[in-house]
């Protein structure tokens, strides 16, 4: 006999429920000046580890659909960063060490760093020039190995609700969300047509 659990259909609910929650606590402020540094971006760099970086990947993705010049951190084409340029980091934690790294050489160049994170008091977020707060935390600084790989095989990660997504996945998934809306209001923005996206995607594959 099997186990008895919830079904997928009220996970599914219930996490929608808890994005939902998300969404409505992210600081309207703190999102329009995040769309004011991508518009005004000479480049876009995005950086992130794991499945923070499969999001990260999906929204410079999309910024390219838009006509903005985006680039992901540590792929080999990826041209050198600049002053003018903003960095979009990627990290629950805000704790990443390569993800820390790329905003300090950001920092250092005189670019501009956005993070999408549920630790604003974290070390990325000590950098940032825009922070977006996603979920609350409930561990501390201490107890947070900065490595990825660590915090994957141990589970000491944050998120906005580990009792039913653990991992963080909750966190990875409003992020998605969350950036997925920031091109929408772009598109609204720049006026863009569905026709103008449909001619930057690849055709090549």
């Amino acid at each position: 006999m099997q186990p008895e659990c919830s079904s997928i259909a009220d996970l599914m609910l219930l996490m929608a429920s808890s994005i939902e929650d998300v969404a409505r606590a992210i600081d309207q402020e703190n999102a329009a000046r995040f769309l004011d540094k991508i518009l005004n971006a000479k480049r876009i760099y995005v950086a992130g580890a794991g499945r923070s970086g499969l999001v990260a990947r999906a929204f410079a993705q999309r910024l390219m659909h838009l006509g903005f010049e985006s680039y992901v951190i540590g792929e080999t084409i990826t041209p050198a960063f600049g002053p003018g340029d903003v960095l979009v980091a990627f990290s629950g934690s805000g704790e990443t060490r390569s993800v820390v790294d790329a905003c300090e050489t950001a920092r250092d160049i005189g670019g501009t760093i956005c993070l999408i994170t549920s630790t604003p008091d974290s070390r990325i977020g000590q950098m940032a020039d825009c922070i977006i707060e996603i979920g609350n935390n409930h561990l501390t600084d201490a107890d947070i190995p900065s490595d990825f790989e660590i915090r994957q095989l141990t589970g000491q990660y944050r998120s906005v609700s580990q009792s039913f997504a653990p991992l963080g996945t909750l966190f990875e998934t409003a992020a998605l969300v969350f950036s997925d809306a920031i091109i929408s209001a772009l598109m609204e923005v720049k006026h863009c047509t569905i026709e103008e996206l449909q001619d930057r995607l690849a055709n090549v594959q």
